[in-house]
């Protein structure tokens, strides 16, 4: 999508800065910049928006080659404004986009390479019901060709109810080896959701999952896995901006994963990922080069000559 951000209160009016978001592109951008080879799938507008969106991946090296243009729909939008302190407010504008008409044709091609991971949230089957076919017929087929499928769940409340969201990303997680939710969306992915955490984690782990990887915000994460569970403290920064530190999460253990790293190095990687994400504004554009992962252990206030 592309990405409007205000300064202050929408309402009343001021200046916008325009830029690209969404959580696909930001991992995405996040894995590119940490060295890997990185392709993305989707749909844009025949309009300027999705130029932007094209010229953004491609200048961050991402392989943009099943990119669908579409000629009749525009591509989406969204809003952010800041409200209290780092709390954002989005307003989403995908009715009706580019993105929201995804079908397999559109997605499938791109596995034809046999990439190692497969990455999507759980925002796409939010969009539609061709969106929710596709999220389906790439993780089921990305399985049967030998692909690590790995689901962040990105439970959009603007965009869906729980009970809708449940009933689409159930049967996703059949496909899934790796699962990454926050807390509060751990439920979305039982059928009984009033269970605790042990016994959620124990159940989507029972359904085939590998590893389930529970984001606790500014108190680190935690991975689950047939050996146990795996604790990791998060970076110590201040925060300037929530928005796309889950996203920089995702790519840093993404990162860890392709590089054959165990989970504690995995999970290191994540959180200086997020805090890198947290200590900058925007969704992705403080996100970090590999040969920058260790700048936050230099003193505060260093200066690397």
């Amino acid at each position: 999508m592309a990405a409007l951000r205000a300064q202050g209160a929408l309402r009343l009016g001021g200046s916008l800065s325009l830029s690209v978001a969404g959580a696909e592109s930001n991992v995405a951008i996040g894995l590119a910049r940490l060295g890997h080879r990185v392709r993305w799938a989707g749909r844009v507008g025949a309009d300027e928006l999705g130029a932007l969106v094209l010229r953004t991946l491609r200048a961050e090296g991402i392989d943009a080659e099943h990119v669908v243009t579409d000629d009749s729909r525009p591509t989406g939008l969204l809003l952010t404004e800041p409200r209290l302190g780092t709390l954002t407010r989005v307003n989403y504008y995908r009715a009706g986009s580019a993105g929201s008409a995804l079908s397999p044709a559109d997605v499938l091609p791109a596995l034809a390479s046999g990439p190692r991971i497969l990455h999507l949230t759980g925002i796409t089957p939010a969009l539609s019901a061709s969106a929710a076919e596709t999220a389906l017929a790439t993780v089921t087929a990305a399985r049967d060709v030998g692909t690590t499928v790995c689901l962040d769940v990105n439970y959009r409340s603007r965009l869906w109810t729980p009970d809708h969201a449940r009933t689409a990303l159930r049967p996703l997680l059949a496909h899934t080896d790796l699962l990454i939710a926050s807390e509060d969306e751990l439920p979305l992915m039982l059928e009984r959701p009033g269970a605790g955490e042990s016994e959620a984690v124990h159940g989507i782990l029972s359904a085939g999952v590998t590893e389930v990887v529970i984001k606790r915000g500014a108190r680190g994460a935690t991975a689950f896995t047939a050996d146990g569970a795996t604790d990791c403290p998060a970076r110590e920064v201040g925060a300037v901006d929530l928005v796309g530190a889950g996203d920089a999460f995702v790519a840093g253990y993404l990162s860890g994963h392709l590089q054959g790293a165990d989970v504690p190095a995995r999970l290191s990687r994540a959180v200086t990922t997020a805090a890198f994400a947290v200590a900058t504004r925007g969704d992705w554009e403080g996100l970090p080069t590999r040969d920058e992962l260790g700048m936050f252990d230099h003193p505060d206030g260093t200066t690397i000559r």
